[in-house]
Order: C-alpha cells, then structure tokens, then sequence
C-alpha cells in the first residue's frame, strides 16, 4: 500500500471536516427530537432532502440566490415538524412506533419527490458551486466552508439557548421527567411543539446546505440514514454540540480512510465506531 502525499492527505482531511459538519448539521434536529421529546424522527432527512428539491427549484427555476430560499423553506420546515409532532402526540404514538410511521412517511416524501422531479440527478448551478479559496497548496470549496460555519453557528447557538435560558432549562426538565416538570408549570405541549418545529427549521437549513453541496437523487436519502443516526448516537441523544463533534470525527475518520486505503472502506468507519461506542459504552444514549 502507497502512502498518499501529505498535501492529498491534508486535502482529504479538510474535506472530512467538510462533510462531517453536514453530518453535524443533517443530525442536530434528529438529535433534539429524540432527545428532548423521545421521538425518533426518521422523517428528519426526508425533510431535509425535500428542502433541498425545494431550494433547487426555487434557485434554478425561480431564479432566487440558493441561500435566500431559506427565507422560505425555514419557517415552511417548521410548520411540517410542529405538525408532524402535533399528530404523534395525538395518537400517543410511542419512540419505537414513531420510529416506523415517521419511516413510513420518510418513503411517502421520496415518492412525493420523484412524481415531482423525478428519478434523474439533479445538481444546482449555482454562483457558488465552483468558488473556491486556496490556502497554500489546499483549495476550501464555498458551500463546503458555508455549511461548517452554519453548523458550527447552529451547534452553539442551541448550546447557549439550552445550557443559560430558562427555556432550555424547561426542555431539559420535561426530557428527564414530564410529569414532574408539567407539575412546576411547565407546558410540556407548547415546549414539544417549539422543539419540533425547531428541529424541522434545521432539517431545512441542512437541505440548503445539501443541495449547495451534492448531486440529488430521491433514493439517497437512505444513504445518508445510516451515518446521521451514527452521528446523533455517538454525539448523545438531545445534545447540540454532540452531533457536529461526531460527525466531523466520522467525516474525518472515512475520508482519512479513503484516502489512505480504499473508498469502499469509508462506510465501515461510522459504524465500527457505532458499534465501539454501544459496546463499550452501552448507557450512553
């Protein structure tokens, strides 16, 4: 086996920072839901990939700049997440359960997606697809570096929010105990919906940042299941700085992998890591 060049294995390691902070990012509202509300929202990257269809047409159909469609598509997401929790709740639907209807509507939105737009891949041209920066003999990709200084603004806003407010304390006290919390006060509905509706405004961030980013395809929403739900499980369940930090270690860890051995190794890496974790550390979620 042929070492790669320390520039190749710098640029490698620069794009896993890159593609783990989407990781991050794609995780985060998954992360808060199953935390804070025990919902285990599979429906969360079918969201994200229909903002990135929304955000492709918008751009190169309507003619909007790709970042100014969040104006549209963020409170759109969190209507969908409010309404979606609001449903569950309805029907008392338990983690588990929740798992299988919100995969149940996670394959309804790619078949919504591929009556739309249909099967082909669809790539946004945009103004930023081919801006790049060059720091030395490193060349840093526009939409790369806008979605890890979105991911990283996200990760600790929500840290802050959670961590020094009084809100955040209640979410936190409705996770570890919702009958005690709801008996101080807290209205445990109102804060289910808040955090839903959160959670569906950051898939449709993450769809933006997809669609700057990767060609479109309805089928490859599932490529992307496996390594987010690595993501949220090895970063903690409801923790906001959780899923970047172990997206950007997974990111790193396959392009590393890639560059050092084979591509078809990268996809081992999140779940050995997974699994590690789960076995070592069984309590940690």
């Amino acid at each position: 086996m042929t070492l790669p060049s320390s520039t190749l294995l710098a640029q490698s390691a620069l794009s896993g920072i890159f593609i783990g902070s989407l990781y991050g990012l794609l995780g985060l509202g998954l992360s808060l839901s199953w935390g804070l509300l025990h919902v285990i929202n599979l429906a969360h990257l079918g969201f994200a990939f229909l903002a990135a269809y929304l955000c492709y047409q918008l751009a190169s159909v309507g003619g909007m700049d790709p970042l100014l469609t969040l104006v549209l598509i963020v409170p759109l997401f969190a209507l969908l997440g409010m309404a979606v929790q609001a449903l569950l709740a309805r029907f008392s639907v338990s983690p588990l359960n929740s798992l299988l209807a919100t995969f149940g509507l996670t394959a309804i939105i790619e078949a919504g997606i591929q009556i739309v737009w249909t099967a082909d891949f669809r790539k946004l041209e945009s103004t930023y697809a081919n801006d790049k920066l060059r720091i030395g003999a490193l060349f840093v990709p526009i939409p790369e570096l806008v979605t890890l200084a979105v991911a990283i603004v996200l990760s600790f806003g929500l840290y802050a929010a959670m961590r020094y407010t009084r809100l955040g304390r209640a979410l936190r006290a409705l996770a570890e105990d919702a009958p005690i919390a709801s008996a101080f006060g807290v209205n445990a509905r109102a804060h289910a919906l808040l955090v839903a509706g959160v959670s569906g405004a950051l898939a449709g961030i993450a769809g933006v940042c997809l669609a700057l980013s990767f060609t479109l395809t309805p089928s490859s929403i599932y490529a992307w299941v496996g390594v987010v739900f690595a993501a949220v499980m090895l970063g903690g369940l409801g923790s906001a700085l959780g899923p970047l930090v172990a997206g950007v270690v997974i990111g790193l860890s396959e392009a590393v992998t890639m560059a050092v051995a084979s591509p078809s190794w990268a996809p081992i890496v999140s779940f050995t890591l997974l699994i590690a974790l789960l076995l070592l550390r069984p309590d940690r979620t």
